[in-house]
């Protein structure tokens, strides 16, 4: 037996000697005869598809033992599809966030707080304006759009933000109607806060997505203070958590009724830092990617009413390099990552590809990565990722934000200002 293999099952003994059973792993949503998975499943499940070494050379940070195989350093995929990359456009400022509207045009907003617009050929619209005091310091700023459901309709425009009060900042969301001349965004109004308010400049989350049904889901994050963080791990504030509202702000439903003092709309919780959150288009699933500390990036499936653990557990280290806490990667009652990244990723937006134009990226997850410098493509299968690929690593980018285009091609925003069509050749 080799040492790993003995370190496991040391572990394996010892989770089950305290809590009874063993970690929990990602269930299986959306279908009525989903059971979970132990931890000796997950185990024996083929996740090295590929026969290749992982993307990933060099040394983990953090260096903890994954909970089950395939939960780190799967191995490597190479889209055989020949590529044509292209930047349309290096004019931006500081984006942050995109959506398509419905002529293929990408609006896309700045972190100082405007939306501009980019075509096809890469030109770019005058700044539009019509928000509330914004805190762009830091990590702040005009963060996330999404368009209405009925936008062709309503030319109504849904955004988060880092809202600027006396008390300091707070994520916000709101809407506001585009004009017909497309030059500001009209009657814009907040109409929900991730209370409270802190005098920070940092983990604001924060992702917008509509689902299927209208309602809308909201990322959060925990402030990033040692004062802040735990509040991720109480139910009466709107930090480090997944928000399920409807188009007004109201709670759809309440997933915690049986706690006292919770929030109505926290759809779960434990959460650092989610700037990455997406609908798989064939399963329904909601899956997010969340920055963790020094190692650790998560990319975690979403079930209402669940603890995804943060910060009392991590795979992760401090910047300093201490332990999180009491250092420990499973406890009972919390969720594990489907899939981890030491060193990180720094996993920002992402998308799900779902068109015929790429067949061998169907269904694929990709993840633009801020201190990883590249896209992550992730191949998954039965909620268990399978293999990574790197795209774009050479262009030593921080990139932001990734759509999944009505036309095939994949748009990412960097932080440097650019726009990038990646499509085939």
């Amino acid at each position: 037996m080799t040492k790993l293999s003995l370190m496991w099952l040391l572990v394996v003994l010892l989770v089950s000697a305290c809590a009874g059973e063993a970690p929990a792993t990602p269930e299986m949503p959306l279908e009525t005869d989903a059971t979970d998975r132990s931890l000796a499943e997950a185990e024996t499940t083929e996740t090295d598809r590929t026969g290749l070494p992982p993307v990933e050379t060099r040394p983990p940070e953090a260096d903890y033992p994954p909970a089950f195989s395939g939960q780190t350093r799967v191995g490597a995929v190479a889209t055989e599809t020949a590529l044509e990359v292209r930047v349309l456009t290096d004019g931006l400022d500081s984006p942050w966030g995109m959506a398509e509207l419905p002529d293929g045009r990408i609006i896309v907003t700045e972190k100082a707080g405007v939306v501009r617009v980019v075509k096809a050929d890469g030109s770019v619209s005058e700044a539009i304006d019509g928000f509330p005091a914004i805190n762009s310091a830091g990590q702040g700023g005009l963060l996330d759009i999404a368009l209405a459901p009925d936008f062709e309709e309503s030319r109504r425009l849904y955004f988060t933000l880092a809202e600027l009060g006396d008390e300091g900042s707070v994520t916000a969301v709101g809407y506001g109607r585009w004009s017909e001349d497309e030059t500001v965004i009209e009657d814009f109004q907040v109409i929900y806060r991730a209370l409270p308010f802190y005098h920070g400049s940092a983990h604001y989350g924060s992702r917008l997505v509509f689902s299927d049904d209208g309602t809308l889901f909201v990322s959060t994050g925990d402030r990033q203070s040692f004062d802040t963080r735990m509040n991720a791990q109480t139910l009466d504030n709107g930090y480090g958590k997944i928000l399920h509202i409807d188009a007004e702000g109201e709670p759809v439903a309440d997933y915690f009724s049986d706690h006292e003092d919770a929030l109505p709309e926290i759809y779960s919780y434990g959460h650092r830092n989610i700037q990455g959150m997406a609908i798989h288009p064939a399963t329904g699933d909601l899956w997010i990617s969340e920055m963790g500390p020094r190692g650790g990036d998560e990319l975690n499936l979403i079930l209402p009413g669940k603890n995804y653990g943060w910060p009392l557990v991590s795979y992760g280290i401090e910047y300093s390099g201490d332990k999180v806490l009491e250092g420990l990667t499973v406890q009972e009652g919390t969720e594990q990552p489907v899939y981890y990244w030491d060193p990180v990723l720094a996993p920002s937006g992402m998308s799900f590809y779902d068109h015929d134009l790429i067949r061998e990226w169907q269904n694929d997850l990709f993840i633009g990565g801020l201190r990883g410098g590249h896209i992550a493509r992730l191949v998954i299968e039965d909620r268990r990722v399978v293999a990574e690929e790197r795209l774009l690593e050479a262009e030593g980018e921080r990139f932001r934000d990734v759509l999944a285009g009505a036309d095939g091609a994949i748009y990412a925003i960097t932080d440097s200002g650019r726009l990038y069509r990646i499509g085939p050749k």
